[in-house]
């Protein structure tokens, strides 16, 4: 079946400032029965789930887990050995000193399963927000998900589909699919922290993690779907900031010197339609 995507292009979505600017992009070109794909951190940001790391005070053992566990055993020894992409591996040899507090709030808030993870911890973003703050998945995804439609419905009268993902992948090991993340539909196996994380290197990855669908359909149909607008996204953004080291080049500045001010003068895809014909 053939399909179309149309890249949903808006401002820089401002914490807290809820879901206008997305909703007005969706309503300027929807249709009925169209499916909208929309990133977990736009979702995160309107609704104000962030959290400034720079208020918590690293301890020892967040120190071991950046400096030695992921800088030296994962960037130097783990990493190489379970044939990590090469970019992984850099990043992790380069961690700057802001990964402490990172860490310390991972362990705070979601235990040492995620924390040993030495990338991708808990599904939480340093990209696309400002300074030293980052974007949680959001708290109620389903509900964020239904709450759009609802809205779009009352001032377009369009019935759309929602689907939020993620793109901290799903896999599939012997039949079953997982995500290290906490949050996916109940289909996809969740929190498995860093022992999914290493079963990733021995797994299929299927595609992003779904976290809510406004339309019951088979888990598959959804990934490909969330394939089909990261691939979209990717291709229509001039600065894809599919991580903070992609941010700080586009900038040229400190980790924690991105403003909103910055993040203002690019243009940002916070979701893609996808029509079928």
């Amino acid at each position: 079946m053939n399909y179309k995507t149309i890249p949903l292009k808006t401002d820089y979505i401002i914490p807290g400032e809820g879901y206008l600017k997305l909703i007005n992009s969706i309503i300027g070109v929807c249709e009925n029965n169209d499916y909208i794909i929309i990133s977990e951190t736009p979702i995160s940001t309107a609704e104000n789930n962030l959290v400034d790391e720079s208020n918590y005070n690293p301890g020892i053992i967040a120190y071991i887990l950046t400096e030695i566990w992921g800088k030296y055993i994962w960037g130097y020894i783990l990493g190489p050995l379970l044939n990590y992409n090469q970019r992984t591996i850099t990043n992790l040899r380069k961690m700057p000193k802001e990964a402490r507090f990172h860490k310390q709030f991972i362990l705070e808030k979601y235990g040492l399963k995620h924390a040993l993870q030495p990338t991708a911890e808990a599904g939480v973003d340093l990209s696309n927000v400002p300074g030293q703050y980052v974007s949680l998945l959001p708290e109620n995804p389903q509900r964020s998900a239904y709450t759009l439609q609802k809205e779009i419905k009352e001032i377009s009268g369009k019935d759309v589909n929602i689907i939020i993902i993620d793109t901290d992948a799903t896999y599939e090991l012997h039949g079953k699919l997982f995500t290290t993340i906490p949050l996916s539909l109940d289909c996809i196996k969740n929190n498995t922290g860093i022992i999914g994380y290493i079963l990733r290197r021995f797994s299929k990855n299927i595609g992003p993690t779904i976290l809510a669908s406004t339309i019951n359909k088979d888990i598959y149909e959804l990934i490909k779907l969330g394939n089909i607008a990261e691939k979209c996204q990717k291709e229509n953004s001039e600065n894809f900031f599919e991580t903070i080291y992609n941010m700080k080049n586009v900038f040229d500045t400190d980790f924690n010197q991105i403003s909103i001010y910055m993040l203002k003068t690019v243009t940002h895809i916070p979701a893609v339609l996808i029509r079928f014909e």
